[in-house]
């Protein structure tokens, strides 16, 4: 770990704290200003959202007691940040226009969103840490393209599931392992058919939105998070929608193997989920040299020739923190695709659709998240599950069938669909 801690009392002490803006205070946007509030050298400057009431009762969490100030006028709020007060605002323009501002998180989970904050916050020469998988899964290598060009960083949020598998991957791969697979945890049942009614009353109970509740149970969640990972990394999904086989963390090394050894691997180099072990996430490496094999054996690894590399907690929002310091201290990322997609999340229906349907959102009835290599996804034409929103059904669709870009048109042009064309046309 890079000596953050210490770069930030440097930064506390000269009065000089990195200047965060948050875009979208809900559950995880409010944590982030929370955690924010517990640290040295870092402030929230700017809170967006949907209205003034909720972007202000986003500090309130915070230990460090804000004057907030409530204007969409970027000269009122450049005003007002001088003066040492901070912003609540509906403009996210503030977020990304502000001259204190050094990074910009988008924790709104809306891919279009993230793409038009994104766009403005690198116009603007702004960093930015994506919690918006969903966004990053569609349009990701083109938005890090965007970034470098700019000379600031794109980043995934640490605490995130895709940022720690990634940093054990980032381990073993230094090292030299050879990785066999990369995974999470999935600690919801699996149930394809979920939608918010079958999940209202857990919703409700566990205080969640039961749209986000649905987007894990149905799998979508897991799908957009290990087609991050792979599009990071390079492992593929090795059947379509991965095994998500149960296992506990000590069977992990002989279930998620070749299916020669007795796993259900087809291959090695794979992304893939575990039912049963949440809420961890998983490498699983091995080596064929003999005198490095002994020395895992008597590190108490086990007998190989597989070895798990386990992280048994990812804090979600708690951790994001970490990440706007490595990028505005370091100028790295706690992860971003590695160059174009590698796999594709795929849109499955959930029921039959007709001529003239409008599809819904993630997690809602129309259809559920899938992953699928990118190399498939683009011979079949398969419609990005990103894109799918909005669009409007022009053909017949059967319950279970993946989406494709023949069956639908695009209900209005988006500068998340824009961007997407351009991704393609960038890594054709």
């Amino acid at each position: 770990m890079y000596e953050i801690d210490k770069r930030l009392l440097e930064r506390e002490k000269a009065g000089d704290p990195i200047a965060v803006a948050v875009v979208g205070a809900g559950q995880m946007g409010t944590e982030i200003i929370s955690q924010i509030g517990e640290m040295k050298g870092m402030e929230v400057y700017v809170v967006v959202d949907l209205s003034f009431e909720r972007a202000a009762a986003g500090y309130a969490s915070s230990r460090k007691k804000a004057d907030v100030v409530r204007t969409n006028d970027l000269a009122e709020a450049e005003a007002a940040v001088a003066a040492g007060r901070r912003i609540a605002t509906t403009d996210y323009r503030l977020a990304t226009r502000l001259t204190a501002v050094a990074a910009v998180v988008d924790a709104t989970g809306q891919a279009e969103m993230g793409a038009t904050v994104s766009l403005d916050a690198f116009d603007h020469k702004k960093h930015v840490v994506m919690m918006n998988v969903e966004c990053d899964v569609t349009i990701g290598p083109v938005l890090h393209r965007f970034a470098e060009n700019a000379g600031v960083v794109y980043s995934w949020a640490a605490g995130d599931e895709p940022a720690a598998i990634l940093e054990l991957h980032r381990f073993a791969n230094a090292l030299g392992f050879e990785i066999v697979a990369a995974g999470k945890g999935k600690n919801n049942p699996l149930n394809y058919a979920s939608t918010p009614d079958t999940e209202r009353a857990k919703a409700e109970a566990r205080n969640m939105n039961a749209r986000m509740l649905c987007e894990f149970v149905d799998g979508s969640k897991t799908a957009v998070e290990m087609a991050a990972v792979s599009n990071a990394t390079g492992l593929v999904p090795d059947v379509r929608g991965m095994h998500g086989a149960r296992s506990s963390v000590a069977d992990l090394t002989r279930v998620f193997v070749p299916k020669a050894e007795g796993g259900v691997l087809g291959r090695r180099g794979v992304v893939d989920f575990a039912i049963g072990v949440h809420p961890g996430v998983f490498v699983i490496v091995t080596t064929d040299n003999p005198r490095i094999r002994d020395g895992l054996v008597q590190r108490d690894m086990g007998n190989g020739p597989y070895y798990t590399l386990y992280r048994p907690y990812h804090l979600c929002s708690i951790e994001v923190p970490l990440t706007i310091a490595q990028c505005v201290l370091y100028g790295e990322s706690s992860g971003h695709a590695a160059g174009g997609l590698v796999s594709e999340c795929i849109a499955i229906t959930k029921k039959a659709l007709k001529p003239g349907d409008v599809l819904d959102g993630i997690g809602e009835f129309c259809y559920r998240g899938s992953i699928e290599t990118a190399a498939v996804a683009r011979a079949e034409r398969l419609l990005p599950l990103g894109l799918a929103k909005g669009c409007v059904v022009t053909t017949e669709v059967p319950e279970g069938t993946p989406l494709t870009y023949d069956m639908v048109e695009p209900a209005k042009e988006t500068v998340l669909l824009q961007l997407r064309r351009i991704q393609d046309q960038l890594y054709a």
